[in-house]
C-alpha cells in the first residue's frame, strides 16, 4: 500500500513538470489573494510562502498552467538592500503554492521579502532567521491554537500583530472541518470537507480573515496540526465515525496534503500519500530547542471508548503509543543532545494528568496524554533520569488555560518536579468563554499541580533568556463582536533549573 501511494505520488511529481509554464502572464487582478507568509526559522534561513489564487474559494481559479513566481529577500522594508532572489515554480498539482527555502543569510537578523507573478507584487512581508549556534539571545515568542472561524473574530491575532515578537508557534486547529453551524458570527462555506478542493476552499476562507494575514506577515511562524485539519479526535488511520480505513486515508491524504500547501514548511514535510514528516527540532541558539511533535498521526486509537471518564485498562495498557515508537525515540534522542537552557515540546493535547471531574471520584480526557498513562510515564521518567535541561510543554487544543508542574510520577504529589506545561486557550473555538472561578478552585483542589486555570480566549506571550522563562496569558473578553480589547490576565515565571512556576 505504502509503496503505491508513493509512486502515484511521483507520479503527480512528473506530472507537474509537464504543466505548461507561463512565465509572463498578466493578471487582471490581484493572484496574491491569500497573502504571504514565512516559517521554520533556522540560523541561516527561512521558509517563505505564497499561493497564486484568483478566485480563492472556488479551487482558486488559476486552471492547469504553472506559473513562475519570483521572489527577493532584503535587510531593509524599502527592498533596496536585495540579499537574495529567485524563482519557484507554483504548479496545480499543488494548487499553485509556493515554499521558497531561502539559504544564506545572516543568523538573529530581521529581513523584508516579497513575492512578483504576472506584473502583481505582494505586500512586502518580514521575518527573522534563529540565533547563531552560540547565541544567548533572549527570545519573545507567542503561542496559538484552535481558531474556529464559525464561533469569533481573530481580535487576538490583531492585538498579537502589536506585540514584540520574534515568532509565532501554532499548535494546531488552525481550521476546522464541519460544516456551517446556526446562530454564529461567521459560516464555513460549504459542507463538512472531505475531498482535496475541499480543504483548499476551507484554508482559504480561514486566511480571508484580514488579522490573521498580518500576523502571519510579520512574524515567521512554526506550525504543527492537531485533529480538526483533517477530522475532529481522529486516531491514526481511524476516523472519529468509524468510517472505513480506505475511505478515512483517502481523506487524510486529501487533508495533509492541503495542509502542506498552506503552511510555511520546506519540502522535506512533502506528503506522500496518507502520511506527512511533520515532526521536527528549530534550534534558536542556546536559548531553546523546539521539539515540535506530532500527536495524531501515529498515535493508538482514544482508549475506554474516548471521552471523559475514569482511566480503564486500555488507558493503563503499555499497547498505548501517542507518539508512535519511532518518534519517541528521536524525542529521546533530541533532548538528550540539546544543549541549549530550555527544551520546548510543541504539543497539542494536555500532557499533565488533570482530574476534570469536580468533587469525589476522578475523571480524564482519553483523548488526551491521560488516556496513554504508560507514554507519559516513560517521558516523566526519562525527564527526572536523562535530565534534560528545563522541559517546557506548550500545549492547545482544551480552549482554556492551564499551567502545571510535570511532577516525576503524578500519583504522588510530593514527587519531583521535572518540567512545566502551560496550556494556551483557543484563538475562538467555544466562543467568548466564561469566568468560572469556582471551577479553578475545585480543579486546584484535585490537583495539586495546577497553578492555573480559566476559561477565556486568547493567547500566550513568552519572554526566555538564559535565566527564566515568563508566559503572559493575554485575554480577549469577547470574540462574537470583533475589535475587542485585551488584557494580560496572569503572568507566570520559571527560573531556569528550578522547575517550579511562580506567579508574578
Amino acid at each position: 500500500m505504502a509503496s503505491m501511494i508513493r509512486r502515484q505520488f511521483l507520479a503527480s511529481l512528473a506530472a507537474a513538470s509537464l504543466n505548461p509554464l507561463r512565465s509572463a502572464p498578466r493578471f487582471k487582478k490581484d493572484p496574491f489573494t491569500l497573502g504571504i507568509c514565512s516559517g521554520d526559522p533556522i540560523a541561516d534561513g527561512i521558509v517563505l510562502w505564497t499561493r497564486l489564487a484568483l478566485d480563492p474559494l472556488d479551487g482558486g481559479g488559476m486552471g492547469q498552467d504553472s506559473h513562475q513566481v519570483d521572489w527577493i529577500v532584503a535587510e531593509d522594508e524599502g527592498l533596496k538592500k536585495i540579499v537574495k532572489r529567485g524563482t519557484e515554480t507554483a504548479t496545480p498539482q499543488f494548487a499553485h503554492t509556493v515554499h521558497a527555502d531561502v539559504r544564506g543569510l545572516k543568523p538573529g537578523h530581521w529581513y523584508w521579502y516579497q513575492f512578483r507573478c504576472g506584473g502583481v507584487e505582494t505586500k512586502v512581508g518580514r521575518t527573522r532567521t534563529a540565533p547563531a549556534a552560540g547565541s544567548n539571545d533572549p527570545l519573545r515568542f507567542a503561542f496559538a491554537s484552535c481558531q474556529h472561524y464559525e464561533t469569533g473574530y481573530y481580535t487576538a491575532y490583531q492585538h498579537m500583530a502589536k506585540e514584540d515578537l520574534d515568532l509565532i508557534v501554532h499548535l494546531g486547529d488552525y481550521i476546522y472541518e464541519g460544516g456551517p453551524g446556526k446562530d454564529r458570527p461567521r459560516l464555513h462555506n460549504s459542507a463538512e470537507i472531505k475531498s482535496l478542493n475541499d480543504y483548499r476552499n476551507r484554508y482559504a476562507l480561514y486566511r480571508s480573515d484580514e488579522h490573521l494575514r498580518k500576523a502571519h506577515e510579520l512574524f515567521p511562524w512554526i506550525v504543527t496540526w492537531d485533529d480538526h485539519e483533517v477530522d475532529n479526535n481522529y486516531a491514526n488511520d481511524i476516523a472519529e465515525d468509524n468510517a472505513p480505513r480506505d475511505q478515512f486515508l483517502e481523506r487524510r491524504s486529501n487533508a495533509y496534503q492541503a495542509y502542506y500547501e498552506n503552511m510555511p514548511l520546506r519540502k522535506t514535510s512533502l506528503p506522500r500519500g496518507s502520511s506527512l514528516d511533520l515532526y521536527r527540532t528549530l534550534d534558536f541558539g542556546k536559548t531553546a530547542r523546539f521539539h515540535v511533535l506530532d500527536t495524531r498521526q501515529y498515535r493508538s486509537d482514544q482508549p475506554c471508548g474516548d471521552g471523559r471518564k475514569p482511566q480503564c485498562a486500555a488507558a493503563l495498557s503499555p499497547a498505548q503509543t501517542m507518539l508512535g515508537d519511532r518518534q519517541e525515540k528521536w524525542l529521546m534522542d533530541k533532548l538528550k543532545s540539546s544543549r541549549q537552557t530550555w527544551n520546548v515540546l510543541a504539543n497539542q493535547v494536555m500532557f499533565a494528568k488533570m482530574d476534570v471531574k469536580q468533587g469525589d471520584g476522578a475523571e480524564y480526557s482519553m483523548d488526551q496524554w491521560s488516556g496513554y498513562e504508560v507514554p507519559r510515564q516513560r517521558l516523566c521518567k526519562f525527564f527526572d533520569e536523562a535530565k534534560p535541561n528545563n522541559p517546557v510543554v506548550i500545549t492547545g487544543d482544551i480552549h482554556s488555560s492551564w499551567v502545571s508542574e510535570i511532577k516525576s510520577d503524578f500519583n504522588r504529589p510530593e514527587s519531583r518536579n521535572v518540567g512545566v506545561e502551560f496550556v494556551g486557550t483557543s484563538i475562538t473555538s467555544s466562543g467568548d468563554g466564561v469566568e468560572v472561578p469556582a471551577a479553578e478552585a475545585a480543579f486546584k483542589k484535585d490537583n495539586p499541580h495546577l497553578k492555573f486555570f480559566l476559561a477565556k480566549r486568547g493567547y500566550v506571550s513568552c519572554a526566555v533568556t538564559a535565566k527564566s522563562w515568563e508566559s503572559a496569558y493575554r485575554v480577549v473578553p469577547v470574540v462574537s463582536t470583533p475589535n475587542g480589547a485585551i488584557e494580560t490576565r496572569a503572568k507566570f515565571r520559571v527560573e531556569a533549573g528550578t522547575n517550579r512556576i511562580e506567579r508574578v
